[in-house]
């Protein structure tokens, strides 16, 4: 018998003994975390423990600082600009990237100081080149439609940052040059790479209802050393690599990351990275995949990821059942990564190999976990992924 062929027996070995292996660890996980009222609404079928915080109220015009305290997960605490004034976007022009003039996006972007940016009307920003966060950052696109295209945000070395109900499509490769990214005079930047929205060296990161689509390379990417990161209520949409965390094996740094991906929508012809994850700790949970092209979650260099309540509905063809990409690693050693499967419902098809042993959590890991509804109940705890439409005076 020839070594390939023993392999191949080891590794199907390896993953029926996981799957007739009792999952433990996420539902005792669910005995420890607190059901709160947020989570008994969301059982009885009303908004998510996000939206429950603050959607359905009218006054969200008037009261929008108030989204600054939703956020769960490991990005749970980031407050963005809440501390700050409200600065108003009155310009869609960014046709001075070292000098932007007050009233546009990039100007309010880069401040030192905290800001609550909002939108003075509905927009199409253009940006001619990447644009620069800053720490202490909320861009708010409630109560107007705000498209960004072109070129998409980086966030680099920041923290305490929210985007909120923003459509970034059709970012592309951008030359480098000189960019304003702080109070100072602008700075010389390499190129950017095709990112919607890029994140290093950061923490507390709240990405919410955001639509995302069609860039050249990532929708989101968060690497060397970013951590306490949330994305959710988001939908995302034609493109190849949705999200990326962890830039390369070698990057060690990202043994810290602590990332949520909560309550997204993956449709429309999307291919793979839902997310891909390095090295780090993540929470899978209350998402809807509607088919995928490669896989849907993957990963290298031995993450822990921890899938629970989600929606997988295989694509069609018998090819591409799996929900998980494995990488770097030969099988039988992949199989002793910590990838766990718990209350996720697989329909046409799909298959979830569950391999490792139930994790035993830190007190920080613990305290970023948001509590799974049943994977049954994904398609309505999703069913407002996106930028949403609200009117002043009018619940969102």
């Amino acid at each position: 018998m020839g070594i390939k062929h023993c392999c191949y027996i080891l590794y199907f070995t390896l993953a029926l003994v996981t799957l007739l292996q009792p999952v433990r660890s996420a539902e005792d996980l669910q005995e420890i975390l607190p059901v709160n009222e947020t989570r008994r609404l969301t059982t009885s079928g009303a908004y998510n423990i996000i939206d429950g915080c603050w959607r359905g109220k009218a006054d969200w015009a008037e009261n929008r600082k108030a989204l600054a305290d939703c956020a769960q997960g490991f990005g749970k605490g980031t407050v963005g600009g809440k501390d700050g004034d409200i600065y108003t976007v009155t310009s869609d022009l960014d046709d001075d990237v070292a000098n932007p003039k007050e009233g546009t996006l990039r100007f309010g972007a880069a401040q030192n100081r905290p800001l609550w940016i909002i939108f003075e009307r509905d927009m199409v920003i253009r940006l001619d080149k990447e644009m620069v966060v800053n720490s202490d950052k909320t861009i708010d696109g409630r109560g107007a439609k705000v498209e960004i295209i072109n070129a998409g945000f980086t966030l680099n070395g920041v923290k305490n940052v929210i985007i909120h109900n923003i459509n970034m499509h059709d970012v592309k490769v951008n030359p480098g040059g000189l960019i304003k990214s702080n109070d100072g005079p602008a700075a010389p930047r390499a190129g950017s790479d095709g990112d919607a929205i890029s994140i290093s060296g950061s923490s507390q990161i709240w990405i919410d209802h955001c639509s995302l689509s069609k860039s050249v390379d990532g929708l989101v990417d968060a690497k060397l050393g970013t951590t306490r990161l949330t994305v959710s209520n988001s939908l995302f949409t034609q493109h190849q690599f949705v999200l990326l965390f962890g830039a390369g094996d070698e990057n060690i740094e990202d043994r810290g990351m602590l990332a949520t991906v909560a309550f997204n929508t993956f449709t429309d012809n999307v291919d793979q990275r839902m997310p891909r994850c390095r090295h780090g700790f993540f929470q899978v949970v209350n998402n809807n995949y509607d088919k995928w092209g490669s896989y849907a979650i993957g990963g290298s260099a031995s993450p822990t990821i921890l899938s629970q309540g989600n929606r997988f509905c295989a694509p069609d063809e018998r090819s591409k059942k799996n929900v998980l990409g494995r990488h770097g690693e030969a099988a039988a050693e992949s199989m002793k990564w910590n990838w766990r499967t718990n209350k996720d419902v697989l329909e046409n098809g799909a298959i979830f190999v569950a391999s490792g042993v139930d994790p035993v959590l830190t007190p920080e890991q613990s305290a970023g976990m948001i509590p799974a509804e049943p994977g049954e109940s994904a398609l309505s705890l999703t069913s407002s992924a996106g930028v949403l439409s609200c009117q002043p005076g009018a619940p969102c």
